[in-house]
């Protein structure tokens, strides 16, 4: 059996959506035992561009405590801040900041992480590229998706 997704919203017509999950499952169990998650959406494609394209602006435009930080590095200070994690001793010296992954992490989180992102944008006065801008335009756009 292939694997399915149903996406659920307040617009949908919930008796048909679970009418089709119902035969669905039911045509799985002819074959074996059927598993069913229920998750958040995740990320959306805008989302992921949006993220990508300021990030790289970031990286190009602000000096960090005397660095230049990759778009990645920038990744894990925006998280951080999102999640109010940790640092703590590294074994050997210095800090390890207590990760986090942006994989998987519901849409509502994505716009926190751009709100931070934006006010970082403000205060440093980052100009946009167009990727940025178009990205941004296009998540706004479909921000329901």
């Amino acid at each position: 059996m292939a694997e399915l997704t149903y996406t659920i919203n307040q617009e949908s017509n919930l008796i048909g959506m679970m009418n089709t999950i119902w035969q669905s499952i039911t045509k799985g169990l002819k074959s074996g035992a059927v598993v069913v998650t229920l998750s958040r959406e995740k990320r959306t494609p805008a989302q992921n561009r949006r993220m990508w394209a300021v990030l790289k602006d970031v990286s190009e435009q602000v000096e960090w405590h005397g660095r230049r930080l990759s778009d990645e590095d920038w990744k894990h200070i925006f998280s951080s801040a999102v999640e109010q994690q940790e640092a703590v001793p590294g074994i050997s010296g210095g800090f390890v900041v207590l990760g986090v992954s942006t994989r998987g992490k519901p849409k509502a989180w994505f716009s926190d992480l751009f709100e931070i992102i934006n006010a970082l944008g403000a205060e440093h006065e980052i100009r946009w590229s167009d990727p940025a801008l178009e990205a941004f335009e296009h998540y706004a756009k479909n921000i329901h998706d």
